[in-house]
């Protein structure tokens, strides 16, 4: 049983993973990355922006982190303005280095459905079970909801074309669903950013 759940937490998480710029919270006001960034410009410490950038862009951010931090004093506007230009310019670099585009800043407040946020409260209170009930519960209805769409329309007349072809709508829906999760567990899991030599992860825009 440990096993199963073990099997369905990791394609859900994988399958989010593939979702990311469907459902990202990296690219709004109230997202990690952006949150970094606010305590790395009150703080002075420009490391605690750069771990979520690959390395090769590691010189672009220290560059804008010294223009944003010279801007600042000049006037409450001029803070307002270098504040929101460092914060896209990390947050456009975060999303190349996934593979996905930048459309400009989100607004905060975005209904991210129920799996980021219960992904990042799981790791601030320690505890991955709420999680993992969430996720395995949210897997597991959709494979007996595929099932039994299928189930339920498989016995029709021979000579009713219209149910066979609702048969066989049903069936591929069920086989290609429990075929994306079988093959989404046996593959091998992909790091934040592309590995030296793998191709890169191109995500899809939102």
């Amino acid at each position: 049983m440990k096993h199963i759940l073990s099997m369905l937490v990791s394609v859900m998480l994988l399958i989010l993973a593939s979702a990311s710029s469907m459902f990202s919270h990296c690219d709004g006001p109230d997202g990690p990355v952006v949150q970094a960034t606010q305590k790395a410009i009150a703080s002075g410490d420009v490391n605690l922006v750069l771990i979520w950038v690959q390395k090769r862009d590691e010189e672009q951010i220290k560059n804008a982190f010294k223009e944003t931090l010279a801007v600042r004093k000049l006037s409450p506007e001029a803070r307002e303005l270098a504040d929101r230009h460092f914060f896209e310019t990390v947050v456009r670099l975060h999303r190349a280095g996934e593979g996905a585009g930048f459309t400009g800043l989100k607004p905060a407040g975005r209904d991210l459905g129920p799996a980021i946020p219960a992904a990042d409260k799981a790791l601030g209170d320690g505890n991955v079970e709420p999680l993992v009930k969430l996720l395995t519960t949210t897997i597991q209805d959709r494979v007996r909801d595929h099932f039994n769409e299928a189930l339920t329309k498989q016995k029709f007349a021979k000579d009713d074309l219209d149910a066979g072809r609702a048969f066989v709508k049903a069936y591929v829906e069920y086989i290609h669903c429990v075929e994306a999760l079988y093959e989404t567990a046996t593959h091998p899991t992909h790091g934040h950013y592309p590995e030296p030599g793998a191709e890169p992860h191109h995500a899809h825009e939102e």
